[in-house]
């Protein structure tokens, strides 16, 4: 969304798109430059739909199909026509940026552009994150060298959308130990290299005439020899399609005139000038692909990362639960499933991964539908939603793609790309888990290095204790709700350096330990990152921090692995308290003289059986009592259960994690 201001250490906490797998983008591993592409395409999308300019929404919606290639099958691909679909799409592009093999301080810091791990919750949470901070005298048990972090552009923080797809465009590709993939369908593929740089991938998406299509086109040249080929292959997006591989020829200069050619034909462009290139009515659009690390594990990108350690190991200085903990977060099946909730083909996307410019793309096409839809430009809608679908495949089978014409859809996908962006954080930290590893001469065992990775400490409460007990009792009078929690078990957490934030709010008396749910698939960037503010359009109630005082209302956010889900409990800073009862998507901040929003829902618990605990030496109220009837509220809101929102990250500290399971 054009304008909006963005912070790096973003993370996502909803779920919900249109992506079946992440690990394999339909038609490969996408460029930075690429995904950049696919936020302008969004950006266009918004202002198509704010201006409701329904041509343009179609003709950006294929664009950006075109752009970031989807997988719709044999479906016609979805027109982008709600901003609820476009947010859907930014939240998509993010994931797929964290997904990129990066760094761990790029993924959590810079690599990540600013915002894109953060996400919008529809009603009761947003998930966010703090700046790094100290670490608060957390002796780690768990041994291990600690992992490099630093990053060359770890100072340079993105301030808005338009920053974050420039950072994506200028980082794109700078290691000098780059190479070029020979197709996967190329029979005998081992034997054969990519030349020079004659290698694109095309992609075109028109909603209108159900196209979703790629061309694959190569010049390749056999290991040792002298010997040539000019290689293709094409069809819609998500099935193998048909190939043609010409050649033998004893020159490169045959196989790069069918090269130049084919490339001509398919996008009205010449090869010298693709540095310039101009998308074409009717024609293919050139998708920037990012190049593999000479080192880079070459297997499939839906393998788990291999984390196994070789020669001895340090014995896990963890206890039992944290060590289940550790073991759900990290879990790739667990990923994989989460990503199957975006449509995303998780073992059959043909393209790989999307670059971080692909994904800026996509926040770009979000932020241009969000504005057609506001427009009400029907046309604009459907062209963004095939551009947004162009820019960020999408796996629909046969279905024709379906067009985002509400602000709802495009907040789904801004959602999207968020998630994806948070898994690639617990990646990244598995990557430099095994960088420490390499290290040691004996290496520490995998779960404590994740541990102290995530530079959070986690004390597992007693469940005998009397903190554990107001916390059980907390949890059990206010998840009656339709997903009733059992306690698995409780964990006091002190994030590094979040307490010297946090403290800019010491006069603040009005203190509340607060719920906020969220997908597992996250928890490993939040307790690396923190709770952020999202940055695109907000929920019912803007762009704030959301939590509940009621554990049924963040449990409906909470999403699970199996039946097992994480919920966190944060001492917030509310203040002075603005209550208002009607939703209000685009507040930014509480009114002048206030600290918080509370949307008063029909039900609050019990005021009467509220306790107060001590937390660095300051009373937080600790909700005892069942939810109770507000007469006051009942009639004139539209909120069944009261949100609690704070606009500045820093007016909440993270203090317990809960491990639950939800039947």
């Amino acid at each position: 969304m054009a304008g909006v201001k963005f912070d790096p250490n973003k993370t996502c906490i909803h779920c919900d798109s249109d992506f079946k797998d992440v690990k394999k983008m339909p038609l490969g591993k996408l460029s930075k430059a690429q995904i950049a592409k696919g936020f302008e395409v969004l950006e266009d999308l918004e202002k198509a739909v704010d201006a409701r300019n329904n041509a343009q929404i179609v003709s950006l919606s294929s664009k950006f199909y075109t752009v970031i290639p989807h997988d719709f099958g044999r479906k016609v691909p979805p027109v982008l026509n709600t901003l609820e679909t476009i947010r859907e799409k930014y939240d998509m592009l993010l994931v797929l940026v964290a997904m990129l093999h990066s760094t761990l301080s790029a993924a959590i810091g810079r690599g990540i552009p600013a915002g894109l791990r953060a996400c919008t919750r529809k009603a009761s949470g947003t998930a966010n994150m703090p700046p790094k901070r100290k670490a608060a005298a957390a002796k780690t048990k768990a041994g291990g060298k600690k992992a490099k972090t630093s990053d060359p552009v770890a100072d340079d923080n993105p301030a808005t959308t338009h920053d974050v797809i420039a950072k994506l465009k200028a980082s794109e590709n700078k290691s000098t130990n780059k190479k070029r993939k020979v197709d996967s369908f190329v029979p005998s593929q081992s034997i054969y290299e990519v030349f020079e740089d004659y290698d694109c991938m095309l992609n075109q998406t028109n909603i209108g005439h159900n196209n979703n299509k790629y061309y694959v086109i190569q010049v390749l040249k056999r290991a040792g020899i002298n010997q040539y080929h000019a290689w293709n292959r094409w069809g819609r997006v998500g099935e193998s399609g048909a190939t043609a591989m010409k050649g033998p020829f004893g020159s490169s200069d045959d196989a790069i005139k069918d090269f130049k050619k084919k490339f001509q034909d398919k996008t009205g462009n010449k090869w010298e000038n693709r540095d310039s290139f101009t998308p074409k009515t009717k024609k293919y659009t050139m998708i920037e692909m990012s190049l593999e690390d000479d080192d880079e594990d070459e297997t499939d990108a839906s393998a788990p990362t291999k984390s196994a350690p070789s020669g001895p190991v340090e014995r896990c200085t963890l206890d039992a639960p944290t060590q289940s903990l550790l073991n759900l977060i990290f879990n790739h099946d667990m990923f994989k499933d989460a990503m199957k909730s975006f449509d995303i083909d998780v073992k059959k996307m043909p393209l790989g991964k999307l670059s971080k410019a692909q994904i800026a793309k996509g926040f770009e096409v979000l932020e241009d539908l969000e504005k057609a839809v506001d427009a009400r430009n029907n046309a604009q809608i459907v062209s963004l939603s095939s551009k947004f679908y162009t820019v960020i495949p999408h796996d629909f089978g046969r279905k024709v793609p379906p067009v985002m014409n509400t602000l709802e859809t495009i907040r789904k996908k801004y959602d999207m790309l968020l998630v994806l962006g948070d898994i690639e954080i617990a990646q990244t930290l598995e990557k430099e888990k095994e960088k420490v590893a390499s290290e040691s001469a004996k290496q520490p065992h995998p779960l404590d290095v994740n541990y102290n990775l995530l530079k959070c400490e986690l004390k597992l409460l007693d469940p005998k204790s009397k903190e554990y007990k107001t916390l059980e009792t907390y949890t059990k009078e206010t998840g009656k709700g339709w997903r009733v929690p059992k306690i698995k078990h409780i964990w006091s957490m002190r994030r590094e350096g979040e307490e010297k934030r946090f403290a800019e709010h010491d006069k603040i008396s009005n203190r509340k330990l607060l719920w906020h749910g969220t997908n597992v698939a996250v928890v490993a960037a939040i307790l690396k990152s923190g709770l952020r503010i999202m940055p695109h359009s907000g929920g019912r109630v803007g762009s704030g921090i959301y939590f509940a005082s009621e554990n049924s209302k963040s449990a409906g956010y909470v999403r699970c692995a199996g039946t097992t889900g994480i919920m966190f409990l944060n001492e917030v800073a509310l203040g002075k308290e603005h209550l208002i009862t009607q939703d209000n998507w685009q507040l930014k901040a509480a009114p002048k003289g206030y600290d918080c929003i509370i949307a008063k829902g029909w039900t609050e618990p019990d005021p009467k059986k509220d306790t107060k605990i001590k937390l660095d030496g300051k009373d937080v109220v600790v909700p005892q009592g069942v939810p109770v009837s507000q007469p006051e509220y009942n009639q004139k809101s539209s909120f069944s259960q009261s949100e609690y929102l704070v606009y500045k990250e820093s007016q909440n500290m993270m203090r317990y994690l809960v491990m639950v399971d939800l039947k």
